[in-house]
């Protein structure tokens, strides 16, 4: 059986479900600001803002 855990996005507060076999880390998507969250802990789930890509420009 499995279970999914719904929260809201920090960004715009849309429902957000998340499966049970979530990884620390993992990279969603809010399917109503299509922002990228990030989850940050495990028990209790909690969603960050992803963070964002940045160059290194070979440094």
């Amino acid at each position: 059986m499995t279970t999914a855990i719904v929260h809201a996005c920090p960004e715009c507060e849309e429902s957000v479900q998340i499966g049970d076999s979530v990884r620390l880390n993992e990279i969603l998507e809010c399917a109503g600001c299509r922002i990228e969250l990030e989850i940050i802990a495990l028990s209790p789930v909690v969603l960050a803002l992803a963070p964002e890509v940045e160059e290194d420009w070979g440094e």
